[in-house]
């Protein structure tokens, strides 16, 4: 997908992105009979254990190595199952559960590079999530197209989107989720240059995500730990040009905290490297990615893919000073 196209597709997202009347709702969810397969709280719990199973994997070794089995999980197995016969409540479940599917689907496609596909499958899970009535599900699903425009540099629909999501979730009772969309916000409006905006948002995101330690949570959100959290703030932090809070977020986030998927970790790693360069440390910054390229190895990920790149070409600002090269050399042993 290219820059154009997003914007044009983006903009229909965000036309698209209304929650359903509530007569579309009561059809899709409610008590259904004469499908081909009875559905019950086993088939939901299946699809909730395949979302989990496969999001570990893609968490430790990127999307890239995983997706195609979400994508033939959802349509081999699960499609059978919407089309079955169920309770309300059962109905409810499963759509939430399916969303839950198909949004770490989206998010695979994304961290392969596949913005387009990615969109798609976003968009899907919104619906499904509104049609089983959870606000939290529809709120995640609207990050990740936040997180989209982010990434790709649309800065107005970065904050329209993320601003939407921060609605969407309205008074959740998880205060890790709530923590997860303010810095969603907080992120975009730093891009934006909006530093009123951003703090603001960071600060309830602090907020946030200090009331929710020591509760593991088990809500599709619950993931978004005190670690990710602290690397999050770090790089909006880095975005506002206090790079001293940067990388004493990043610290907290490695060492403090300790986050143990490698994917993750190795993002982080090299967040960190380029931090220490702008405070012109050098020696830290080759630190770091000499740990972020151990941690690399294999993983099949745009974001790891995309920090190699810009490593290498700092790198070669600093070809004559001694390490560089051998660095850049194996960075590109990685990428080949």
């Amino acid at each position: 997908m290219n820059r154009r196209d997003f914007m044009a597709s983006s903009a229909a997202a965000l036309a698209a992105l209304r929650m359903p009347d509530p007569d579309s709702i009561i059809r899709r969810v409610r008590a259904k009979e004469g499908g081909p397969v009875q559905v019950g709280r086993g088939e939901v719990a299946a699809v909730r254990q395949m979302s989990k199973s496969l999001g570990d994997a893609a968490a430790e070794l990127g999307g890239g190595h995983a997706r195609e089995l979400a994508v033939r999980y959802l349509h081999d197995t699960v499609s059978a199952w919407l089309d079955g016969s169920w309770t309300e409540g059962t109905g409810r479940e499963l759509f939430a559960a399916t969303a839950q599917l198909v949004h770490l689907t989206g998010w695979m496609a994304q961290d392969e590079g596949n913005e387009a596909v990615a969109q798609q499958y976003y968009a899907h899970s919104f619906r499904l999530a509104s049609e089983a009535g959870d606000p939290e599900l529809a709120a995640t699903a609207l990050r990740g197209l936040a997180v989209q425009a982010i990434d790709l540099g649309f800065r107005a629909t970065a904050v329209r989107i993320a601003e939407a999501c921060v609605e969407q979730a309205g008074d959740i009772g998880d205060q890790r989720a709530r923590a997860y969309y303010e810095a969603t916000l907080a992120n975009a409006a730093a891009l934006d240059g909006d530093r009123t905006t951003a703090t603001a948002s960071l600060t309830a995101s602090q907020k946030f995500i200090e009331r929710a330690a020591g509760a593991p949570g088990d809500s599709w959100a619950s993931h978004y730990s005190i670690g990710r959290w602290a690397h999050e703030a770090g790089m909006i932090l880095a975005q506002l040009g206090d790079y001293e809070s940067a990388q004493e977020h990043l610290h907290l986030a490695l060492e403090v905290h300790g986050l143990d998927r490698r994917r993750t970790r190795a993002i982080v790693l090299a967040d960190l490297g380029t931090v220490r360069l702008r405070q012109e440390n050098v020696d830290g910054a080759f630190a770091a990615w000499d740990d972020f390229l151990d941690c690399a190895d294999g993983i099949r990920s745009i974001k790891i893919s995309t920090a190699l790149d810009d490593m290498q070409a700092r790198l070669y600002r600093l070809r004559n000073v001694s390490g560089a090269v051998e660095l850049s050399e194996r960075a590109t042993g990685l990428l080949r």
